[in-house]
């Protein structure tokens, strides 16, 4: 039986098995849906999909790599980034591909997970699905007639021809911003329904020299140098997002610049300018996404869309508009990303249903009160507008790896945060947010939940979540089972 569950096989999930597998430990499984590791990397491979993070923080600081081709990687080279890896360490013999979790639940000391083609138990449980995994489709009234071709860019239909074919792009977020430029000279026609302009500031993605590659393969300290400045020049974003919104305003005429620079019609640069704070929704980067717009056959449209119909798309002010096919650039469910989980706690408590009643908390974003030996990798309120999130991952690895320690030394069964300490916890991350450019920047994004909270966002620097995940304070939690004994000052 192992005595680790992780669920999922992206950056969360991988990180944590290898991390297991560098303290010589075997006793772990990983429950993968999929037929090959990846998450996000694996499901997203839209034209031009790539990482809007440089690529030296998007990768573990233990596993770093030298030949990174690109300032911002691409999909497919993140991708062979974790097969690598997952070779390395000799992953693949605890995976259970085309297993997805159906359930998890916690008695007698143990988590009892079923799968779609079994059940597992252990001590622990490790959630490693992130937010980023379940696309998010619009519900268009009569979006079900349609009759033509339709898809998600996080499931992109690679076998469908989009030569001279009529396309409705509807979304402009990140996805978009990516994969519009690569089939503009493609398409007859390209209709991009906008509700919201994004920011979008200058950024180019030339290759890194081979000599560049060689340097940093043959002298470690140079590549350190290099990941240090990316990491710290990052980081100081952070002070305009959390209640400096004025330093921002330097961001945001560079993005009207790159407007003005790429878009000579004044009505469509109208469009596609934001009317809030940058910083508010995330900011994203391509030197190639305005000029695109500026093809003879693309129409940026901003009227909402009033219903779908056969073969065609009505917007509010009642233009019928044509369309071969339609690719949803909506981005994913993320506040309520483990709605789609059947996860029950202590005394039978559904995960969905507190977090859906109560609102989601945690603690530090990685631990829940009634959920004992449970993580959350990359949980809520640990996302980030401004670093690489691989920089937060392996903080609650490490943090996670602590609290099993801590189990361990206390001869304990389970432990299960606080739900004072739990409640403090939450009670300063909304403070903080409240302050913040996701609050007061004048927009509503995909951090916020149904009720305009922000459960996305960690709301400071990364180097502060780093001193707080550095080490498990054993006062915040109850230790359980028939040999737990009291734990004080214990590192």
């Amino acid at each position: 039986m192992p005595e680790v569950i992780i669920i999922g096989t992206g950056f969360s999930g991988l990180g944590m098995a290898i991390q297991l597998k560098r303290q010589g430990r075997n006793d772990f499984v990983l429950l993968e849906k999929a037929d090959d590791i990846g998450g996000t990397w694996r499901d997203n491979s839209y034209p031009g999909c790539a990482c809007d993070v440089p690529s030296h923080m998007y990768s573990y600081s233990f596993e770093p790599k030298a030949d990174w081709s690109r300032a911002y990687s691409r999909q497919p080279e993140i991708w062979d980034y974790l097969k690598e890896l997952t070779e390395k360490y000799g992953l693949r013999e605890h995976i259970r591909f085309g297993e997805e979790v159906t359930s998890a639940k916690w008695g007698d000391n143990e988590w009892v997970v079923g799968t779609s083609k079994g059940e597992y138990r252990g001590q622990f449980l490790v959630a490693g699905v992130g937010a980023l995994h379940i696309p998010n489709i619009p519900q268009l009234p009569g979006i079900e007639r349609f009759q033509g071709h339709s898809f998600h860019s996080a499931t992109w239909d690679h076998e469908y021809d989009l030569h001279g074919k009529r396309v409705a792009v509807v979304g402009t977020g990140a996805s978009a911003i990516q994969f519009v430029p690569e089939i503009v000279g493609e398409v007859s026609e390209l209709h991009l329904y906008q509700r919201t302009p994004p920011w979008v500031l200058p950024r180019g993605n030339g290759r890194i020299k081979e000599s560049t590659q060689r340097l940093f393969e043959r002298v470690p300290l140079v590549r350190k140098a290099y990941r240090n400045a990316v990491y710290w020049t990052a980081e100081s974003l952070a002070v305009g997002f959390n209640g400096h919104p004025g330093i921002l305003k330097v961001g945001e005429y560079f993005g009207k610049r790159h407007i003005a620079k790429q878009i000579a019609d004044p009505e469509l640069r109208r469009k596609v300018t934001p009317d809030y704070t940058l910083g508010c929704k995330r900011v994203l980067g391509s030197n190639k996404y305005y000029r695109a717009l500026t093809s003879d056959h693309v129409d940026v449209i901003t009227d909402g869309i009033h219903e779908v119909r056969e073969h065609s798309i009505v917007t509010s002010d009642g233009v019928e508009r044509e369309v071969d096919a339609i690719i949803y650039a909506t981005g994913f469910h993320v506040t309520d990303s483990f709605d789609y989980l059947d996860i029950k706690g202590r005394d039978d408590v559904d995960l969905a249903t507190r977090w859906r009643d109560e609102g989601i908390q945690t603690h530090l974003g990685i631990t829940v009160n009634g959920f004992p030996n449970a993580f959350f990798l990359l949980g809520p309120n640990t996302g980030l507008g401004h670093n690489s999130v691989v920089f937060m991952i392996e903080a609650q690895i490490r943090y996670a790896l602590d609290a099993m320690r801590m189990v361990r030394r206390s001869r304990a069964e389970a432990f299960e945060v606080r739900p004072s300490v739990q409640a403090s916890f939450n009670e300063e991350i909304q403070r903080k947010l409240a302050s913040g450019v996701w609050s007061t920047g004048g927009c509503t994004s995909w951090y916020l939940d149904s009720k305009g909270v922000n459960r996305t966002i960690w709301p400071g620097f990364t180097w502060q979540y780093w001193l707080r995940t550095r080490k498990v304070d054993t006062g915040d939690f109850e230790l359980t089972g028939s040999r737990a004994r009291k734990l004080t000052g214990v590192a």
